[in-house]
């Protein structure tokens, strides 16, 4: 049966206080169940950023800069006395430095030229080998090499070689650098002055600020987002002749934005796959989140910078596990909203009645160096708190779908969520056209399924880890060092807020349970009774300790919301009888049916009637046995009178495999 039963976080975790070194981790707690979608792409944008010029340069060195490096490498000896007039016969020394130098330049324009034609300009050089013979009388063969490898992006880094004057090291004289030189010389000083045009990343050149976000930008993958802080309009202006942006959602952390794609405007710029790449990448969202300022004016609000590295990191970590968020990337950018992101906030403030944060173009909120972390993810679909359900295929599948999710990441990182409302849980439709409608008879009966999970085609994934709880593991050793990521509640001031309506005080009511099952861990650990919660002292890191059971406790809250949030389930849609046509007099008339064939056609309608009912009465009854599963299972995780050996997810995931309500094809 299930493999978690037998090692799972339960049976080596029964105690959460044991001591630290005792949670090593094991091959198979490392193993993901369960099977994961491909990536979605997680470029930024290539054309038009310096996103692919940064990769470029990690990938190879500049052949301009690995010139310079080898000419710095040539000694000439340089003689105090004056030269004479024999100088344009180079004494041997000369000659084989001279004769090295060329090589050294021929061989750097030959494999330049192979190495990357796209994005280095070159020009067409001749095959034969510079010979001890062809250097002397022919020494501007020399020159124009040399000027083959002048790059335009870096010019004034390349050392100017001719041979009336020695080649440039970092050992000249001040005396070199003063003889007269040739016209041509002075042209060429004179376009090295003017620096070539660079693109500019938006990078802020800020160390303080820099290095007080340098935790996070050590999370970031690309190599533009982990060089610093950019500029929030720069970072905003890559996506804005392609995407307009929306504002999906907002909560205590920040915001979400998603980009839409302009499809009709970019089909005439934009190849076919590139477009492809940039539906593909739509497919994403943004969370912003403003950062507390190191000192000054909010330096008392906002996320703190370990926050959103714990949440980053925990992001990363659970990426493979089926039914988590897939992460992109982490971008740290300063400065106000730019115009698209504004323009998206103001149009969510006019459409919906939810919008509490405050403007972000007002400066009392915000000051013009506000810091910002966006997280790039992908898109999970629609919030569970603004979708209406009704079936109880859609219930049981929404149910399960995150119980399993839990219980693999308690296998994978021992988990805890510890904020599982219905706004952290987003449901998408796996149909080929999106739609998330209750199933019909017909999808019923087309999707077969032994358990009755997955008739509904709704896929769950759940979102936002700034509360949670979750062990890193830091090397790849299975048994190496472990680092705990987690957040204070006690900090955040969960515990003593009253809910306005029965859905508020049933989840405040949940935070509470919470807070009394850290108070019992507190107390065994100060009195060694875990019912004696007096005079109990607060111990630092308590709620970095792993309790699986808080799994159960929103897993419970999030069944009770589910029912009672159910809305009435539409009758059955019956099939429309098409309209009669009118009889055309060009057709023959139909012959009478024999009392024969009326009998047989009375026989078909029967039967087909009678395999409708059977449909029907099949669906009703599996209608009702998901409703008893479930049904028992708040029985099951009731807090006062549950089943007392059921402690985490992966035990109740257990419990529902054994009675037949989940199958091995729905876990694994």
């Amino acid at each position: 049966m299930m493999s978690t039963r037998s090692h799972s976080p339960v049976s080596s975790h029964a105690t959460p206080m044991e001591p630290k070194q005792s949670k090593s981790k094991s091959v198979v707690q490392r193993r993901v169940y369960g099977k994961r979608r491909a990536n979605a792409p997680r470029a930024v944008f290539d054309q038009g950023s310096p996103v692919k010029d940064a990769r470029f340069k990690t990938q190879r060195v500049d052949p301009v800069e690995n010139l310079q490096a080898k000419l710095a490498q040539v000694t000439i000896h340089d003689d105090s006395t004056p030269q004479s007039d024999n100088r344009a016969e180079p004494t041997k020394t000369e000659s084989e430095q001279h004769q090295e130098l060329t090589k050294v330049v021929s061989d750097e324009s030959n494999s330049s030229a192979t190495e990357d034609t796209s994005d280095t300009p070159t020009t067409p050089q001749s095959s034969g080998e510079c010979t001890p013979e062809e250097t002397k009388p022919k020494s501007t063969r020399c020159e124009t090499t040399v000027e083959v490898r002048e790059c335009p992006k870096d010019s004034d880094s390349l050392p100017l070689i001719t041979p009336d004057s020695p080649a440039p090291t970092s050992e000249s004289t001040g005396e070199d650098r003063e003889k007269p030189s040739t016209s041509s010389d002075r042209r060429r000083a004179e376009k090295r002055k003017i620096p070539a045009p660079r693109r500019s990343s938006g990078v802020i050149h800020d160390s303080k600020a820099s290095d007080y976000v340098r935790p996070i930008l050590d999370e970031a993958l690309s190599p533009i987002a982990a060089q610093g802080i950019q500029k929030f309009s720069s970072w905003a202006s890559r996506s804005a002749s392609m995407f307009d942006v929306a504002k999906l959602a907002e909560g205590s952390y920040g915001e979400v934005y998603k980009l839409h794609l302009r499809e009709e405007a970019c089909r005439p710029v934009v190849s076919k796959s590139k477009l492809a790449k940039l539906k593909s990448y739509g497919d994403g969202v943004f969370k912003v989140v403003p950062l507390r300022a190191k000192s000054g004016p909010g330096s008392k609000k906002f996320t703190a910078i370990d926050e959103i590295v714990s949440e980053v990191k925990m992001l990363k970590y659970l990426d493979p596990i089926p039914g988590f968020a897939r992460f992109r990337e982490i971008h740290v950018v300063q400065g106000r909203f730019p115009e698209s992101f504004q323009n998206a906030w103001d149009h969510y403030k006019k459409t919906k009645d939810d919008c509490i944060n405050p403007n972000p173009s007002n400066k009392r909120a915000y000051p013009d160096t506000q810091l910002w972390a966006i997280v790039e993810m992908d898109d999970a679909g629609c919030e569970l708190e603004k979708f209406a359900w009704s079936s109880i295929f859609q219930i049981y599948d929404i149910f399960w779908g995150v119980a399993m999710a839990l219980a693999r990441a308690e296998e994978y990182a021992m988990f805890e969520h510890r904020d599982l409302h219905l706004g952290n849980v987003c449901i998408r439709s796996t149909r080929e056209d999106g739609c998330m409608d209750p199933p019909t008879e017909l999808d019923v009966a087309r999707q077969p399924s032994s358990s009755g999970f997955g008739i509904s085609s709704l896929e769950t994934t759940i979102i936002d880890y700034s509360l949670s709880r979750a062990d890193l593991l830091l090397t790849d050793d299975p048994a190496g060092l472990t680092e705990v990521a987690s957040s204070d509640l006690d900090k955040k001031q969960l515990f003593d807020a009253i809910g306005q309506d029965e859905d508020e005080i049933m989840q405040r009511n949940t935070y509470r349970y919470l807070l009394t099952l850290k108070i019992s861990m507190r107390a065994t650990l100060y009195t060694g009774c875990p019912t004696e919660t007096e005079k109990v002292a607060d111990i630092p890191g308590i709620w970095a300790e792993y309790s699986p059971r808080t799994n159960l406790v929103w897993l419970l809250f999030l069944l009770q919301s589910l029912f009672k949030n159910r809305k009435p389930e539409p009758p059955p849609t019956q099939p429309q009888r098409k309209a009669l046509a009118s009889c055309s007099p060009n057709k023959m008339t139909r012959k009478p049916e024999t009392a024969k064939g009326k009998d047989q056609n009375i026989a078909e309608s029967l039967v087909k009637e009678r395999q409708t009912k059977d449909v029907q009465t099949g669906i009703s009854q599996l209608k009702q046995t998901l409703d008893h599963r479930l049904k028992a299972v708040l029985e099951l995780l009731d807090l006062e009178h549950g089943h007392e050996d059921m402690c985490c997810a992966a035990d109740l995931v257990a419990y529902a495999m054994d009675s037949q309500w989940l199958g091995e094809q729905d876990f694994f």
